[in-house]
């Protein structure tokens, strides 16, 4: 298998450090407001790599975070605290908004058949290892205390800008205009690890350190919490390309710099979701959520189906007639699969090929594109039903798309329908109420006479514990 790897700015083979477990790390959700599907789209795509991980045959340990407290929004660890955004939006504690959220979080996530991850660990639970990461980061001189706050010294690195270059004259002081700058640090680039001294003088969370009651920066969250779980390497780290710079290069400073070696070798970024005017966020044009899809009547998996049809290094355009084409194919494709039956044996050898199809799609940098066009290629395929099925199924444990189950549930909508048509229709109705009294009379003949009549017109007849139906044939 071959990914992109961020760091490096090129396609490499995927090799895990242990052969066997895959440690595979995601920047979770900061729970102060539901998600939107730019956000989801992320979590669709890592679901996607993780489960073909499974696929191919590896075991995985999967780490998320769930950011509960601070979250600063800029470069400089200025801006606004997301949580207390929140908190105060909704007139509830920072606590009480965390819980609803990250609940409204993983609603979405079922919707979307997004897998929880093995290891949920919310920020909140891991003060113990985030002060003892900065403590050794003190002691070897990559980070200082100045004005109540603790910062990591990015000129001690050699190289601090992993995912892009950068020239440091025209990095901002802040991503916004009207932050301030924060005159105790050294250097532009150098980021708050630990707060004692913040603008929220009635931050909520704040716990007991060396350096006084306080709370920690966003950034070392991720690094405490991967360590916890995976120890002092990562396989592959994963989130949206908004989090390279700086929230995951100031991870790699950081993590590398208590470590004192590489980290993390794989780097896993998922580009933008985009609407006609520009980036996706919650503060800006219509708040796209699951939960208002659904409202305007779309399955939440024809969302996911609709992420699966682009590359995850690209930018992908939401639009409500984009959305609408992603439901047409969605409901051809499930209407297809509903017209096999059951039948055969399994054809080993048409496995194999079109298993082979689906797998070096996705050995080529997750290109989920080609995965779905493995899935039509099955439905061309001259094999049996059974074996369409079972591939299906098979390709469905990666793609999550509910394609067995969907078109079931297909098949039972249309039995249902046709069975409603036949109270429609009275001629037919007194027919087969004809043929029941003829039963009860126990005139077989008569009764089968009606039965040889309506089959002779295109209808067949059921007999069920709940009556007879009849469908067009």
């Amino acid at each position: 298998m071959k990914l992109y790897n961020s760091a490096t700015q090129k396609r490499e083979e995927f090799i895990p450090k242990d052969p066997s477990i895959v440690k595979m790390y995601t920047c979770g959700p900061t729970v102060y407001h539901y998600a939107h599907i730019g956000n989801l789209r992320s979590y669709i795509m890592e679901d996607v790599l993780e489960k073909y991980l499974r696929y191919a045959g590896y075991n995985v340990k999967r780490v998320m975070n769930i950011t509960d407290v601070g979250h600063l929004t800029s470069d400089a660890d200025e801006g606004e605290d997301k949580m207390l955004k929140g908190a105060r939006r909704e007139k509830k504690t920072v606590m009480e908004i965390a819980k609803f959220y990250t609940d409204a979080f993983f609603a979405d996530c079922e919707k979307l058949n997004i897998k929880v991850p093995d290891v949920v660990e919310p920020a909140t639970n891991c003060i113990d290892e985030y002060i003892k990461i900065i403590e050794r980061l003190m002691e070897k001189g990559y980070a200082y205390f100045a004005g109540g706050n603790v910062y990591f010294d990015t000129s001690k690195l050699d190289k601090y800008y992993i995912f892009n270059d950068h020239d440091e004259e025209d990095l901002a002081v802040g991503v916004r205009e009207g932050v301030e700058e924060d005159k105790n640090k050294k250097n532009k680039a150098d980021f708050v690890l630990w707060f004692t001294k913040s603008k929220f003088e009635d931050q909520e969370l704040k716990w007991e350190s060396p350096w006084g009651m306080g709370y920690p920066g966003w950034h070392i969250e991720c690094s405490g919490i991967s360590m916890k779980h995976l120890g002092d390497y990562l396989d592959i780290h994963c989130g949206g390309i908004d989090n390279a710079f700086p929230h995951h290069t100031n991870e790699i400073a950081q993590s590398e710099s208590y470590l004192g070696h590489k980290w993390c070798n794989f780097w896993f970024h998922v580009h933008h979701l985009n609407t006609t005017s520009g980036k996706m966020s919650k503060s800006s044009g219509e708040f796209l959520t699951v939960s208002l899809l659904e409202e305007k009547g779309y399955d939440p998996i024809v969302y996911r189906f609709f992420c699966l049809q682009s590359h995850y290094r690209k930018n992908l355009v939401f639009s409500y007639e984009n959305l609408d084409n992603a439901v047409t194919a969605y409901n051809k494709l499930i209407s297809r699969i509903a017209a096999l039956k059951d039948e055969g044996e399994i054809d080993q050898s048409a496995v194999k090929e079109l298993d082979g199809k689906f797998r070096a799609a996705l050995d080529n940098d997750l290109n989920t594109s080609l995965a779905v066009t493995a899935v039509y290629d099955v439905l061309k395929y001259k094999t049996n039903d059974r074996t369409k099925l079972y591939l299906l199924g098979e390709f469905d444990k990666v793609l999550g798309l509910n394609l067995i189950s969907a078109a079931e549930k297909a098949k039972n909508t249309e039995a249902k329908a046709e069975a409603a048509s036949s109270e429609s229709d009275p001629v037919i109705d007194e027919l087969i109420a004809k043929r029941a009294q003829a039963k009860k009379d126990k005139n077989y003949a008569e009764a089968d006479r009606i039965r040889d009549e309506l089959k002779a017109q295109g209808i067949e007849i059921t007999d069920t514990p709940q009556g007879t139906t009849w469908r067009k044939i």
